[in-house]
């Protein structure tokens, strides 16, 4: 080891850890997805209620959510259907490239509260009913208010954001902000055949449903995708929220319009204690969407995929602050920003978004962008193959296609693996200051890892631990582990803010905007049902 670079090489150690960690629990695991509501007509309404925190408290919030069932949910493959009257954050508006779009909005906000509206980031919008406001219509308050309803067309692809455009410094504070997500109208050729295909044959051949809402992000065939999960930031001072509660007690029962019956709430200096993904902080955002135990906060933030599939993230800035967002694993290709897809100025049809290593989530901006991993630049073998080893699985072939991926079989466990690196065995010389190596010796797991998280091996696929340890070797240590190390054996990818006090919960770490990425091999099938 070189002098004075203890802290680097532990460092550097922790990450080889969280690139390598694999995953052993499988009754825990939940998925993402984009669930939502179709339209073309939603019914909304803006009402009060709890939010759950991971710290036990439970923070006064309002937010949209449905006034009455629904016209449909989708993605069309998930089950369990949910669409409370107050969520955080609101319900995901779906629909689809040229149709036209209406939402209608009651405000059930307690009466000091006064007026509430939306704003749809994008679109232009027409607003009829209740009462003129300084930037659109807004809906009333009490059992004699009046509704608000907003028209606009769904002129663009893409991911939207809408939110209150009344006292804005409040009530998005409050939780009133929610996604809009609009179709392409057509989808590209190349985005049902292909590779393209070839991806959705070999989740089909494992038992995997369908959960995307479409084959691609946009009218472009280089915006096709397998997966996609939709992502809303946004951070909370509880410190307003109490104030929020305490004023609209004292003055229940006020009358709409009369002295004294509205809110005078300080909302600077702003001190958030609290950093959201889809109105979550970890470990709350890995527990299944529409869990019974976060009535108002129905959507999670636990992204999963297989080698090889491009992965759509939709991102949306829903705060006051700006989150520098990592994804561990590789960079984000981004297609667009705010629906507006980003295209070479020589050549409309080839994609110009930059890749980005940390995906910052500026307030009210959204972006779509492309996540992709095949383990290829690893420069070892991530199966374990081995042509001695008495198990038959680890004795796949690799057939390089043209782009050096094995794609010949749809059914093969390490179908898209880089074959490059078929065979090679893990080094150490990566991360340390030994040229050559041979196998790295791990670190001890109960240091660097994390409960469950770890299943011994760096390794994808069934039996993966005894490809790391041969046959007669042993599980981790005792503890490390909850279940079979056969079960699911894959890569956990620590995805976090690099702003270091939003991965805590109150200043408790860990918390706030953290989750995982999974990487699985293929027979291990993916459900986002819930």
């Amino acid at each position: 080891m070189k002098p004075m670079n203890m802290k680097n090489a532990f460092l550097k150690t922790r990450l080889l850890l969280a690139a390598m960690v694999a995953v052993a629990s499988l009754t825990a695991t939940a998925h993402a997805a984009a669930p939502g509501i179709t339209g073309p007509t939603f019914n909304l309404t803006a009402q009060p209620a709890f939010l759950s925190q991971p710290d036990g408290q439970s923070v006064y919030s309002w937010g949209y959510g449905c006034n009455g069932t629904p016209a449909g949910y989708a993605p069309a493959a998930i089950t369990g259907t949910f669409c409370n009257s107050m969520q955080v954050p609101g319900p995901t508006l779906i629909v689809t490239e040229g149709q036209s779009v209406t939402v209608n909005l009651t405000n059930g906000l307690p009466t000091a509260a006064g007026n509430t509206s939306i704003l749809f980031s994008g679109f232009t919008v027409t607003a009829t009913g209740g009462a003129a406001g300084l930037i659109t219509r807004e809906a009333t308050p009490g059992t004699t208010g009046t509704p608000v309803t907003y028209t606009f067309t769904a002129t663009s692809p893409g991911t939207h954001s809408y939110y209150s455009g009344t006292q804005s410094d409040l009530q998005i504070e409050m939780g009133l902000f929610g996604a809009v997500i609009v179709l392409p109208a057509s989808v590209p050729a190349t985005c049902t055949s292909g590779l393209a295909s070839s991806n959705l044959a070999a989740e089909a051949h494992w038992g995997e449903s369908d959960f995307r809402l479409a084959p691609a992000a946009y009218d472009n065939a280089k915006t096709c995708y397998d997966r996609e999960y939709l992502f809303q930031f946004s951070e909370m001072d509880p410190k307003i929220h109490t104030q929020a509660l305490a004023q609209v007690t004292a003055r229940a029962g006020c009358v709409a319009g009369a002295m004294g019956c509205s809110l005078d709430i300080v909302t600077e200096p702003y001190h958030p204690a609290y950093f959201m993904i889809n109105g979550r902080s970890m470990p709350d955002d890995m527990d299944p969407n529409y869990a019974a135990e976060y009535q108002h906060q129905p959507y999670n933030g636990n992204p999963h995929m297989h080698p090889g599939e491009q992965v759509l993230l939709r991102i949306i800035g829903q705060g006051r602050w700006q989150h520098p967002f990592h994804e561990h694993g590789n960079h984000v290709r981004i297609l667009a920003r705010d629906g507006n897809l980003i295209t070479s100025a020589s050549d409309p049809n080839s994609l110009a978004g930059p890749l980005l290593f940390t995906t910052t989530t500026t307030p009210g901006q959204t972006m779509d962008g492309i996540f992709y991993w095949t383990g290829k630049g690893l420069n070892w073998d991530a199966y374990g193959h081995n042509p001695s080893s008495g198990d038959s699985l680890a004795k796949l072939p690799c057939t390089p296609d043209a782009n050096g991926y094995n794609t010949g079989a749809t059914s093969a466990i390490n179908y898209y693996e880089w074959c490059q690196d078929h065979n090679k065995p893990l080094q150490a010389a990566p991360f340390g200051d030994v040229a050559g190596g041979g196998p790295a010796t791990l670190p001890d797991a109960n240091i660097l890892t994390n409960g469950a998280w770890y299943g011994g091996s760096p390794y994808l696929g069934p039996n993966a631990t005894v490809r790391a340890t041969g046959p007669t070797g042993t599980t981790p240590p005792s503890g490390t582990i909850a279940n079979s190390p056969t079960g699911e054996a894959g890569f956990a990818f620590m995805w976090h803010s690099h702003n270091e006090r939003e991965i805590t919960t109150n200043n408790i770490f860990p918390g706030g905007m953290l989750m995982m990425m999974l990487v699985d091999s293929r027979e291990f099938v993916i459900d986002e049902s819930n």
